[in-house]
């Protein structure tokens, strides 16, 4: 994931700017970078509210295109918000708890490669750096260098052998943040149904201000996005609006088509 300092330095770069890379790579940001909290979690947050919108309001589409009552399209609607939040939840809990389980595995064996077969784990640290560059005497330094410190050594096989990187966030936190992120979001298809059951709005009123509701919330979040991806803030916005759209279309044609047939 980007964090804030990366894409400091990337704009610094992108302007030629030396005094925005000096301040990217500041120790106050450094320091801020390692000390996230909740920031650590953003990608969990952000996708889980996407995914919980566009859900959502692809069941309040289908079931306004069928032509069915507010309260029709709020049970649907509620039964997908926590149901589908729950999935998605559970469903990031396990593939990062599975992922770290992994890597801690992975690393085990690393750790007793290490202290049962010195010689060739030494000999894989020499064609590391052999494939970086590293010949003669330099190649000889570097290794001796790594495999003096064993956490050293065995972090380098990790990351340069097998491609694995640590990850210290909580599954279970990741879990929650996206439940309570795709709940929160996914409400807001619904919000207009819910005002109508206590003050009831024109029919032809209500699913054009879910929809204005909602495609202004898809690119909200969506913008949200250029805070864990490389982009700029208003294409990340535009490119979920584009897919919120498609998804609307059509979820409203399959309503409407499959209500004319059967109600």
């Amino acid at each position: 994931m980007a964090t804030k300092r990366v894409l400091r330095a990337q704009e610094a770069y992108k302007e030629q700017d030396h005094s925005k890379a000096m301040a990217a790579h500041s120790k106050e940001e450094i320091e801020s970078h390692h000390s996230n909290g909740s920031a650590e979690y953003l990608g969990s947050m952000v996708y889980g509210a996407l995914d919980g919108i566009v859900t959502t309001f692809a069941v309040v589409a289908g079931a306004a295109g069928a032509g069915l009552s507010p309260g029709i399209v709020l049970v649907l609607g509620f039964a997908n918000l926590f149901a589908d939040g729950l999935s998605m939840a559970v469903g990031n809990y396990l593939s990062m708890k599975s992922q770290q389980s992994y890597y801690e595995t992975e690393r085990k064996r690393e750790e007793w490669e290490v202290d049962n077969y010195p010689a060739g784990e030494r000999a894989e640290i020499v064609e590391i750096y052999r494939r970086k560059g590293f010949a003669g005497r330099n190649l000889e330094k570097m290794v001796e260098l790594i495999t003096s410190k064993k956490t050293v050594w065995i972090d380098t096989m990790m990351t340069d052998e097998l491609g694995l990187l640590p990850d210290q966030r909580s599954p279970v936190k990741a879990g929650l943040y996206t439940y309570a992120a795709f709940v929160i979001a996914g409400f807001v298809p619904l919000l207009i149904f819910v005002i109508s059951l206590i003050n009831p709005l024109p029919p032809a009123l209500t699913f054009p201000v879910a929809f204005l509701l909602t495609f202004a919330t898809i690119f909200a979040v969506g913008s949200l996005r250029s805070l864990v991806i490389a982009k700029h803030w208003l294409t990340a916005g535009m490119e979920m609006l584009l897919i919120g759209g498609l998804t609307a279309v059509v979820a409203y044609g399959i309503g409407a088509f499959i209500g004319g047939l059967v109600l």
